[in-house]
This record gives C-alpha cells, sequence and structure tokens, in this order.
C-alpha cells in the first residue's frame, strides 16, 4: 500500500513521488465492451430448436432463403422506424472511424433520452448455411464467416451516457455493447451534486476528488455486474433486437441474451494542482521513454504490419512517419495513438512521445534507406551475384552447395 493522499488510495511510485503537486486522485474503469450473445443460437442442435419455438415447432421454412429473408426485416425495420421518428441512418464506408461519427454529431445536437443515430457497416459474423436434399431433408446445418451488414445504435442512457449497441442483422443476432466509464462517473457525480467540468474523456476541474473518487470506486465493487446487466437488458431487446424480433416472437421463441466481458480498460487519474506542472511531468516521463522504442518495436505496438511502399502509403504509416519525424507534430486530439498517458488535470494524445532525435528516423516512410544498412547486413552473394537487400528479411548464412565433379 502506498501513501493516503486525500482520502484516495495511491498504490504506485509515480503517484507517491509527484503526490505534493496532486490535488486528488481516482481510478475509474474506462471502456467496457461486453460481447452479448443467444447461447442456444450458436450451434446447430440449439439454433434448430430454437427456430421450431419460433415457427410453430415446425422446421419446413428453415433454408437460406428464409434466413436472408430474416436479415431483410431487419434492415427495412431500422429504415422504416428511423425515418419515423427522425433518427439519422449512415452508412459508412471502410476505414471510417464510426466513434468519432457519432461524436461530432453529438457535438452538434441536442439529443434525449433513446436511440439518436444509427450507422450501417459490414463486418465479419457468423451466419448460418443450411443444406437440404433432393427430397428436401435437412441434411447439414452449418455456421460460416461472412461480412454482412451491422447496425451500431447509438443510445443515450441518463445512468451510463452515451451508450453503443453493435448488432448482426443475421441470426442469432450477436450484439457488442460498448459503455464508458468516465461517462458514468459523470453522471453519477453530476446526480451527487459534485462539481466538474469534463472535456472529452477528462475532467479537467472537480471541486470534491475525494468525492469523485468514491464514486468511482463503485464501477470497480461487484455490484457493477448487475449495473451492467441491467442497462444491456435495458436497451438491447427494445431498442435493436426488435427490428429483427419482436416482443412477442422473443417471448415465445425464448430468445434472451448472455453477456460477457470482452475489453476493459482501467485508468489511474492524477489531478494536478498546476496544468503547467503536469506538462513538465509528461514531457520528461515520454522524454525518457521515447528512446528506448525502435521503428520495429512502434509498428508491432501499431499495427503497421504492412510496408509504406507496398500498397501506397496508408493514413496509419504516415502518421506513424511523422510522429517519428521531430520536425512534425501531429494534432494531439486526432492522432490515434496513445502511448503512456499520464491522465490528470486533462488526458491528452501524445504528441512527442515518439519522436526520435536520430537521423536515421527522419524519413518518410519507415523502410530503411540503402546507405544506412549496417555493415553485418551486407548482401548475402551466390554464384557470384549479390542478392538484393530487403528490411522484412532476416541475414542468415546459406550453406555451401556441393557441385559433382
Amino acid at each position: 500500500m502506498g501513501v493516503g493522499y486525500y482520502g484516495v488510495a495511491v498504490l504506485d511510485e509515480l503517484s507517491e513521488r509527484y503526490g505534493g503537486l496532486l490535488s486528488g486522485s481516482y481510478d475509474c474503469v474506462d471502456r467496457i465492451v461486453l460481447n452479448a450473445y443467444f447461447s442456444l443460437g450458436h450451434n446447430p442442435g440449439g439454433f434448430r430448436v430454437w427456430w421450431r419455438r419460433l415457427h410453430g415447432d415446425s422446421d419446413e421454412e428453415l433454408d437460406n432463403t428464409h434466413l436472408m429473408r430474416m436479415a431483410g426485416r431487419f434492415a427495412r425495420r431500422v429504415r422504416a422506424w428511423a425515418t419515423a421518428c427522425q433518427v439519422p441512418v449512415i452508412d459508412c464506408k471502410r476505414g471510417e472511424r464510426k466513434h468519432q461519427l457519432a461524436e461530432e454529431y453529438l457535438a452538434t445536437h441536442t439529443v434525449g433520452r433513446g436511440v439518436f443515430l444509427i450507422l450501417v457497416a459490414r463486418a465479419s459474423a457468423g451466419v448460418w448455411e443450411v443444406t437440404r436434399s433432393s427430397s428436401g431433408v435437412i441434411v447439414n446445418l452449418a455456421k460460416k464467416m461472412a461480412f454482412v451488414n451491422h447496425y451500431s445504435c447509438h443510445i443515450m442512457d441518463p445512468e451510463w451516457g452515451h451508450v453503443t449497441i453493435k448488432m448482426s442483422g443475421h441470426p442469432p443476432f450477436a450484439a457488442q455493447v460498448i459503455l464508458n466509464g468516465h461517462e458514468y462517473v459523470a453522471a453519477a457525480a453530476r446526480a451527487a451534486g459534485i462539481g466538474f467540468t469534463k472535456q472529452g474523456n477528462c475532467f479537467t476541474a472537480v471541486a470534491d476528488p475525494a468525492g469523485l473518487a468514491r464514486v468511482a470506486d463503485t464501477l470497480s465493487q461487484q455490484a457493477a455486474i448487475g449495473r451492467l446487466s441491467q442497462v444491456c437488458d435495458r436497451w438491447i431487446s427494445s431498442a435493436c433486437l426488435c427490428f429483427g424480433l419482436d416482443l412477442d416472437e422473443q417471448t415465445r421463441s425464448g430468445f434472451t441474451y448472455g453477456y460477457s466481458v470482452y475489453q476493459a480498460e482501467y485508468s489511474r487519474n492524477l489531478l494536478f494542482k498546476v496544468g503547467a506542472q503536469m506538462d513538465k511531468v509528461f514531457d520528461r516521463i515520454v522524454d525518457r521513454t521515447r528512446s528506448r522504442l525502435d521503428v520495429p518495436t512502434l509498428r508491432t505496438l501499431f499495427g503497421a504490419k504492412q510496408r509504406p511502399g507496398r500498397n501506397g502509403s496508408s493514413e496509419l504509416s504516415l502518421q506513424l512517419a511523422a510522429m517519428i519525424d521531430t520536425s512534425v507534430r501531429p494534432d494531439p486530439v486526432q492522432s490515434p495513438f496513445r502511448a503512456v498517458d499520464i491522465e490528470g488535470l486533462y488526458q491528452r494524445r501524445i504528441r512527442a512521445a515518439l519522436r526520435s532525435d536520430h537521423p536515421q528516423h527522419q524519413a518518410t516512410t519507415l523502410r530503411p534507406r540503402t546507405r544506412e544498412i549496417p555493415r553485418d547486413h551486407e548482401p548475402a552473394r551466390r554464384h557470384g551475384g549479390a542478392l538484393h537487400y530487403h528490411p522484412g528479411l532476416r541475414r542468415c548464412g546459406l550453406p555451401a552447395r556441393e557441385h559433382p565433379r
């Protein structure tokens, strides 16, 4: 256990070292992603039982045509309801950041409780495929992965703020529920009368840091499981699944969701008394960290597996190269990269964490130049001809080839 500061137990050495500069701290569950699934519909026998419940104990209509009709009915109902309730439906292209579209919409519109935006995009999901014999008997019922439309319903909840439910339009209607712990803390602090100023995912000013810490601790308790189940059950059936199965069909077939944790982010937030002091601490920490990072490590961390020159310079590679270049300072808000986050008076995207003062990192692409090849990586020679140097290949010795005399 570390020292206590303003009633909050400080557990790490960083908080203890800079405790004199802090007005408080709090630990908070940040991003939460839950998988919602109908367990009976994810195996062939269970799916067939569910289908019979839905169609009067008969599976005569269980074929690919009727399964596709269910997906088509889901899509038509979504757009018809959105038109009637004046909720925008946006068809997203490949590579678009859907959460940014929702944030931009919230910044320019005032929304109330319920669904305020629906985004449609294609993603991989399990789809059932039925094979029947010439006499009409079901021979095989198998699940395959296919790219199908997913519908992201963005919902404003009074307790959790902005909630996103992403659901496949094909049965068994697998879904993901995306929540933000900071949104929950903000709503709970507002209900408790704790004054604060929030910008994005950060509390920039807090009137009662200890009170905010007590509110944030509620998400780390066992009772948080019940809160998560309540918010999921409150919206997933009435706001999303109803497009595929109305309430009567859900009850008749016994369609209920189970939930499992897919992703959870936990953050420690340090509230600095003076913002300038936080800037100095942040810059010193990243300066000590960046010297240990190299280009291969960065490519692994940020998923830039393909070389920039192979299929054209991708946006990811260009931004990575810009962050390595000391002469370019990417936008700290729009950049998708985050390294060591010091969450204090405000969080910010790193702008200098990955800069390097070494001249070999000044290239516009991640491929090293020919004159920068180390001496121990000289091109291998075989039969008198030089093999071209390739940065993605490891150097290895070639065994001598025996020629017949």
